[in-house]
């Protein structure tokens, strides 16, 4: 497996500042543990982390997501998650604040928010059972669309005009190795449609 994970490929302008409000972070970081627990979230033998999740903040484009890096870390603090404040998919930039910067996946999770305005979360993971099994069976990413860029983000918007994944909720992605992102009304639903697809894969 070639390994093409974890690497910032947007322009980050990154604001070093406080953590998150730690009321804002308490079903984030139980989710995201539990996620690790499961090996949906870590890191490969070679020390490169995958998985992120994000929450977004009350009626806007902004959102909270776990640091770039951190997938290896069995319990996340809140010294490790950041609020995206800004972004453009043109551009290939993003705007974040806090005490690490966001996830290489980050411009992904705002082209979802974007799209759709009754997500507020959001969960991107790894398995390689999981990916195999839904590769083409849901909404799934063209392979030549490399992740954490702006061509991902956009396919975001292919998969919701295109096919059912504003029903579904679940993606994977072709060219991103393993990749699954789930999503929902809020980070219950996003855990417990991710669970829905999990729980019944062949092991």
């Amino acid at each position: 497996m070639m390994i093409d994970e974890g690497t910032i490929k947007y322009c980050c302008e990154w604001i070093s500042g406080e953590p998150p409000p730690r009321d804002r972070l308490e079903d984030l970081m139980v989710v995201r543990d539990r996620l690790y627990a499961l090996g949906l979230i870590g890191a490969y033998d070679c020390g490169i982390g995958f998985g992120n999740i994000s929450v977004r903040l009350e009626n806007s484009h902004r959102f909270i997501v776990s640091g770039t890096q951190t997938g290896h870390l069995p319990h996340l603090k809140p010294q490790h998650y950041t609020v995206v404040t800004d972004f453009s998919l043109g551009q290939n930039q993003l705007t974040c604040t806090g005490p690490v910067k966001a996830s290489s996946e980050s411009l992904t999770h705002a082209s979802i928010y974007t799209q759709q305005p009754g997500v507020t979360g959001i969960i991107h993971v790894h398995n390689g059972p999981l990916w195999q099994q839904l590769l083409g069976r849901v909404p799934t990413t063209r392979r030549e669309v490399p992740y954490g860029t702006p061509e991902m983000a956009r396919e975001m918007w292919r998969l919701f005009e295109e096919e059912d994944l504003g029903e579904r909720k679940m993606l994977v992605m072709a060219g991103h190795e393993d990749g699954a992102i789930a999503f929902g009304k809020d980070l219950a639903e996003a855990e417990a449609v991710l669970m829905e697809y999990y729980s019944a894969i062949d092991r």
